[in-house]
């Protein structure tokens, strides 16, 4: 890092470290922030945004439908900003085949599964541990266990110096360098104790402080930048602004990847908090506006697939069926059995009338507990809804009959 870049109240904050290198270490968060118009504005909008994405509930069937299909979603969003490959269709058809041992899943869909689960686990009302660093820790163990990266010491705090560049750069070509393990410690301890005080911020304020806080902490040797965006899913459920887990920022952060680490530099460099904090709140706000767009989608395509399926003699069982879909949009014979607790032929037959109705689509070259998949829902999750381009679409290529 070049002392150059840092504003002059900002380079008290650089300290020396190898090879002549200086690190940043973030003094702590400040206890109030004046915001310009332009920040407040948009901290209005969302404000109105969430305010929205949460009222689903008064008008949407079953909320709970969209929970799992959304948390996937962000998982693999959240993991390709680290270089994962694998998409939501690779996700679902491993969950969909029995959930196959780790150790047998390519390894990009054991870094999403990973993800997922470090998600569950933050989110379960059980969960047994407060907001805390042992909490930031558990997240890191669960999510780099056995994938690459496993050999950095899951769940343990970095002991050595790190630093953010281009693979194989060596750290005089740093574009950050974070503080050292004894001041990496202290910044931790801050953290923490900001965390759990009642603060005078509005509420996406402190969340927007935290988030930077953490980046530039940088506590781990790997998965730093996962554990930041779990964190932020967390805290929005964590501190009521949001009831269910239904937004999340990686599509936003994805989309806008080279303004997202410009602003994080900004702050340590220039204690730019407005730009940032506008940033982080405008994220909030497409997010959550995206989010509703999905969630209105989605009860219109079930409330028409209901309608395909009823008549006088229906059956009840293949409506129950559809609204698996959405929790999860791959179905085999076997999964639709072991949900509907029907015998194996009741649930071919069942399968079999999705797909008559255009429901289902079946999976080609696939000989043992083929895969049905939900095409339509699949596009309303991982492509642009209508009459706009999402952050973070990933268009769907399916090998379908």
């Amino acid at each position: 890092m070049d002392r150059g870049d840092f504003s002059s109240d900002r380079q008290q904050y650089l300290v020396p470290v190898e090879r002549g290198q200086l690190a940043f270490v973030p003094p702590p968060l400040p206890d109030s922030l004046p915001l310009s118009g332009s920040a407040a504005m948009a901290l209005s909008r969302a404000d109105r945004a969430i305010g929205a994405l949460d009222g689903i509930g008064s008008w949407m069937p079953n909320p709970y439908l969209l929970i799992q299909p959304f948390m996937r979603r962000e998982a693999v969003l959240s993991s390709r900003i680290e270089g994962t490959q694998a998409s939501l269709t690779d996700l679902v058809i491993y969950e969909a085949a029995g959930a196959p041992a780790k150790n047998q899943l390519p390894a990009d869909v054991h870094e999403v599964a990973n993800y997922v689960a470090a998600l569950e686990w933050a989110l379960r009302p059980d969960r047994n541990l407060p907001v805390s660093l042992r909490l930031l820790q558990r997240l890191h163990e669960i999510l780099m266990t056995g994938v690459r990266g496993q050999d950095q010491r899951p769940g343990e705090f970095r002991s050595i110096q790190n630093y953010i560049g281009q693979p194989g750069t060596p750290i005089e070509q740093a574009s950050y360098v974070p503080p050292p393990p004894q001041q990496m410690i202290e910044a931790l301890y801050g953290l923490e104790a900001y965390l759990n005080r009642t603060d005078r911020l509005p509420p996406l304020v402190h969340l927007a402080l935290t988030h930077y806080q953490f980046e530039a902490i940088h506590p781990f040797r790997d998965g730093n930048g996962r554990v930041g965006r779990l964190l932020v899913s967390l805290l929005l459920v964590e501190r009521g602004l949001i009831s269910q887990p239904l937004l999340y920022l990686s599509a936003y952060f994805e989309a806008h990847r080279a303004e997202y680490y410009r602003r994080l530099s900004r702050v340590s460099q220039q204690a730019d908090w407005d730009g940032w904090v506008t940033f982080f709140v405008n994220g909030v706000a497409e997010q959550a506006a995206d989010a509703v767009g999905r969630a209105r989608a989605l009860v219109d395509l079930r409330a028409a697939y209901h309608a395909r399926l009823v008549g006088p003699r229906a059956s009840a069982l293949p409506l129950k069926l559809v609204d698996y879909l959405f929790m999860s949009p791959v179905v085999t014979v076997v999964g639709a059995q072991a949900h509907l607790g029907v015998t194996r032929r009741a649930a071919s037959l069942i399968v079999d009338k999705l797909a008559d109705a255009g429901i289902l689509s079946v999976m080609r070259d696939v000989d043992r507990n083929r895969p049905y998949f939900a095409r339509e829902i699949f596009s309303l999750l991982e492509g642009p809804l209508p009459g706009r381009t999402a952050a973070g679409s990933d268009q769907i290529t399916l090998d379908l009959v």
